[in-house]
């Protein structure tokens, strides 16, 4: 009985090369062969060989996918699988062409980041008790991913060095080992100086000798070891959960919400761009639909003339 993640030669040695070559993540490997497991399963029904494949084939199997109800993001996905494979076996394995690259990709309809509100942030930022190292530790991590809006990676690379509290800023090493520096706010910088002082961190590593690695590193787990990113997303995940916002905050919940409240009280896009540590502008706009809805509910509750319905309804009372 043939496996449903069964794979031609050539697809195997994609893969291979995916894993070996390119260095592809596990999970993306396994999502990898799934996509393309369905694909040559469609192959086959048609009797088509990979080799023979036409630019038809592969918009009928996008089609047959969305009539499924498949979503178009798993569809992009999907496709983006497709076009590795026969982009390899063009350079790699003897094709003649490649059908894939006149093929044009679904729509994908941009996400809007979904924002904490501003007395949701303070909930979250409000739900570490206790005076304790680690209560200490949690409480900085919190404000200064929300007073830099940092990726949870980059906060958990920071470097004792890499923050400078008298100028009340601290350098970012970022997507393509770029660096920027972030200005950090008052509440922050006091919660990093709690960390930081004698019943804080120092308390935290007692007399132990740390690696030269963890002993440079701004957080610390509890075992005085330098803090992964999952590490610092179980933090964040917990305080979550304490104060009943699970359900809404993501790795990257504060980092939106730093960008969007920015917005809502006037920053500049462009600042924004620079403090997020985005390389292109567009990367950026996302979030101003977040603000310009937020701007539309403050322009019907505000104008005048935007309020006539409610108007008229108590006039014909």
């Amino acid at each position: 009985m043939a496996r449903d993640d069964a794979l031609s030669a050539d697809a195997e040695e994609y893969l291979s090369y995916l894993a070996v070559e390119r260095g592809r993540a596990p999970n993306s490997i396994i999502s990898y062969r799934r996509d393309l497991a369905a694909y040559e399963r469609h192959l086959a029904g048609r009797k088509i060989a990979l080799r023979d494949v036409a630019p038809a084939t592969i918009e009928e199997y996008l089609a047959a996918l969305a009539t499924s109800g498949l979503a178009a993001s798993s569809r992009a996905r999907a496709l983006a699988a497709i076009r590795g494979l026969h982009a390899f076996c063009l350079d790699e394995r003897g094709a003649a062409s490649d059908p894939s690259c006149e093929v044009e990709g679904p729509r994908v309809p941009e996400g809007v980041p979904k924002a904490l509100s501003e007395a949701e942030v303070t909930r979250l930022l409000g739900s570490v008790v206790g005076d304790d190292p680690r209560a200490r530790r949690d409480r900085a991590i919190l404000e200064l991913l929300y007073a830099t809006g940092i990726r949870i990676s980059e906060l958990a690379g920071l470097a004792l060095a890499d923050l400078d509290r008298g100028r009340g800023v601290v350098r970012v090493l970022g997507k393509g080992s770029k660096e920027r520096l972030v200005p950090v706010g008052r509440y922050a910088l006091a919660a990093l100086a709690a960390w930081l002082g004698p019943a804080g961190r120092a308390s935290l590593v007692g007399d132990r000798t740390l690696a030269r690695a963890d002993a440079e590193a701004l957080f610390l787990s509890t075992r005085a070891r330098r803090m992964s990113r999952q590490a610092v997303w179980t933090v964040v995940n917990a305080c979550a959960r304490r104060v009943g916002l699970a359900d809404r905050v993501t790795p990257h919940v504060l980092r939106h919400s730093f960008a969007t409240h920015l917005l809502d009280h006037g920053a500049d896009i462009r600042v924004v761009q620079e403090l997020l540590g985005h390389a292109s502008i567009t990367t950026t706009q996302v979030y101003t639909k977040v603000s310009q809805e937020h701007l539309r509910r403050v322009y019907l509750a505000a104008h005048p003339r935007a309020r006539r319905r409610r108007a008229a309804r108590g006039a014909g009372g």
